[in-house]
């Protein structure tokens, strides 16, 4: 069968009939299958259910995974309060931690090719 000459609307109607043979199939698969199970288990004295083992066995041959159970969210433990490392030459109360973006007030103070150590809070302000 070449497909190439087909148009789009054959295709998806191969599809549909594709897929509906494959699903029918399997389950055919799956019918025998059991079959021949329960056919071995009779020959040595056992039912399917006894082989696997418990009421799944009719239900389910291969249980799903269990979805776990939704736990309420674990409170984070608070951060300490990062220490001011550096301080602003004019105003004392404004500092920055050393970590994240730099403050354009740094930024402004490297730029006029000052060191940044100069602005290093001392362990008396931390």
């Amino acid at each position: 069968m070449d497909i190439s000459t087909l148009s789009l609307a054959e295709l998806r109607r191969l599809q549909t009939k594709v897929e509906t043979e494959i699903r029918r199939r399997s389950d055919t698969a799956k019918k025998d299958l059991l079959k021949r199970m329960q056919k071995l288990a009779a020959e040595h004295g056992m039912s399917l259910t006894d082989v696997i083992g418990g009421q799944e066995a009719t239900e389910k041959a291969a249980p799903a995974p269990k979805k776990a159970a939704a736990k309420p969210a674990a409170k984070k433990a608070a951060k300490p309060a990062s220490v001011i490392k550096f301080r602003h030459p004019e105003n004392a109360a404004i500092g920055w931690t050393g970590h994240g973006r730099k403050p354009q007030w740094v930024i402004d103070w490297l730029a006029q090719g000052k060191a940044l150590d100069d602005l290093r809070a001392t362990s008396a302000e931390a």
